[in-house]
C-alpha cells in the first residue's frame, strides 16, 4: 500500500474531483463550453512592484468594486475567484464531519465538492423540476432543511440553468433561516444587474453574495472573485484567507477594469451577447433541441429531443470537429442535455452548422 493510500484522509478516497471545462476536454478551436467571454480585453502591468508581495487586500481594488456593486468597501473581500469565497465560508462556519451544508440541484458543482473536501455533509433539496415554478427554490423544503445548515447556496442566475430565483423566494429564506449564512452566487449577474441582491446587505446580515470577474469582464485568467457581505463576516474570512491572496498583476488588472471607461466596455459586450444569444436561438431553432429555460445569462441549455441520441454523443461528435461545448446529463433532472456557452458571431456560426451537420 501507498503512502498516499495508507495516509490520506479517509473521505478523500471517494471524492471525485470538479470536471473544469479545461480539465475535462481540451484541443478545438471554438471554445463553448466554460461559459467564457468571446472577448479579448486588452490590460497593461508594469509597474515594477513584482519583487514584493502583494497587499493581503488591496483596498484601491476593493474600493473600485465596492462603487460598482453599490455597498460599502468594508463589505468586500477580494478573493481568488468566488470557487475560494465558496472554500471560505465552508471552513469558517463548519465543523468537519459535524455540519451540513444545503444546495439545490441541478447547480454549480463546486458547493458539495469543496463541502466534501473539508468532509461537510451536503443536503440537497432540489429545484421544481415541472409546472410553472419550474427551476425555482421548493421553498418550504428549502427553510427546513436550512434550519439545519450552517451554510446555503443558491445560485442565480443559475448555472446550469440559466434562470434566475424568485427574488421573493430567497427573501422568505433569509427571512425564515436567521442563523444561517444563505449565499447567493451572482457569476452571471451582469447579464441581468437589476436582479442583483447586492443592495439586501444592510437588510440581511446572514446574507453573503459572491461575485467574479471571469464572465462578463472577460478576465477568467486572471482569477479574480468577490466575497460581499457585512463587516463581521469579512473579518472572519479574514482570519482564513492566504496571506496574499492575489497577485499583484490580477490586483493592477482587475483594478484597471473597474474604472468607468472599462465598466462601460464591459456593459456594451454584455448587450452584444445578449444580441448573439437570441440569434443563436433563432439559428437553432429548427434542430431536435428543446430550450429549457429562457436565458438570461451567457449561455444556453438545451435537451436533445432524439432519444436514439444523447448528449455525451453530441458533444464528442462535435469536439472532433473543433467544437467545445458541456455536457449536463449527468446533473440532477438534466438526462439528454448540453450547454452552449455564447460565443461571437463566428463562434456560433460554426456551432450552428455543425449542429445542423450532426442532426441531418
Amino acid at each position: 500500500m501507498s503512502l498516499v493510500e495508507q495516509s490520506q484522509r479517509q473521505h478523500l478516497k471517494t471524492l471525485t474531483p470538479y470536471a473544469s471545462a479545461r480539465r475535462s476536454m481540451s484541443g478545438g478551436n471554438v471554445w463553448l463550453n466554460a461559459n467564457e467571454s468571446p472577448f479579448d480585453n486588452s490590460y497593461c502591468f508594469d509597474d515594477g512592484t513584482l519583487n514584493r508581495y502583494p497587499q493581503f487586500q488591496s483596498e484601491t481594488l476593493n474600493n473600485a468594486y465596492a462603487d460598482y456593486a453599490g455597498i460599502q468597501p468594508n463589505q468586500v473581500l477580494s478573493t481568488r475567484g468566488s470557487d475560494e469565497g465558496i472554500e471560505l465560508l465552508i471552513r469558517a462556519f463548519c465543523e468537519p464531519g459535524q455540519d451540513n451544508i444545503l444546495i439545490c440541484p441541478p447547480t454549480y458543482g463546486m458547493y458539495a465538492i469543496s463541502a466534501k473536501t473539508y468532509a461537510v455533509n451536503t443536503i440537497e433539496v432540489p429545484l421544481i423540476d415541472s409546472g410553472q415554478r419550474k427551476g425555482q427554490l421548493n421553498v418550504e423544503q428549502v427553510i427546513t432543511q436550512a434550519k439545519n445548515c450552517k451554510v446555503a447556496f443558491l445560485c442565480s442566475p443559475s448555472n446550469p440553468l440559466g434562470n434566475t430565483l424568485n427574488a421573493a423566494d430567497i427573501k422568505q429564506v433569509l427571512d425564515a433561516c436567521p442563523n444561517t449564512v444563505i449565499v447567493v452566487d451572482e457569476a452571471y449577474i451582469e447579464f441581468c444587474y437589476d436582479d442583483s441582491k447586492a443592495s439586501w446587505l444592510k437588510t440581511y446580515p446572514n446574507l453573503v453574495v459572491l461575485r467574479t470577474l471571469s464572465k462578463a469582464f472577460a478576465l477568467a485568467g486572471i482569477r479574480c472573485g468577490f466575497l460581499l457581505a457585512n463587516e463581521d463576516i469579512i473579518e472572519l474570512m479574514q482570519k482564513i484567507l492566504a496571506p496574499y491572496p492575489l497577485p499583484e498583476p490580477t490586483i493592477n488588472i482587475a483594478t484597471q477594469a473597474l474604472s468607468p471607461g472599462n465598466i462601460k466596455r464591459m456593459q456594451q459586450q454584455v448587450d452584444t451577447l445578449i444580441g448573439e444569444r437570441e440569434r443563436l436561438v433563432e439559428l437553432l431553432s429548427d434542430l431536435p433541441l428543446t430550450l429549457e429555460f429562457d436565458s438570461v445569462t451567457n449561455f444556453l441549455l438545451y435537451r436533445c429531443d432524439t432519444p436514439q441520441t444523447n448528449a455525451a454523443d453530441i458533444v464528442s461528435a462535435l469536439q472532433q470537429q473543433g467544437v467545445l461545448i458541456r455536457d449536463q446529463s449527468k446533473q440532477l433532472g438534466l438526462d439528454g442535455c448540453i450547454r452552449i456557452t455564447v460565443g461571437s458571431r463566428e463562434e456560433n456560426d460554426e456551432l450552428a452548422q455543425q449542429l445542423k451537420g450532426y442532426f441531418s
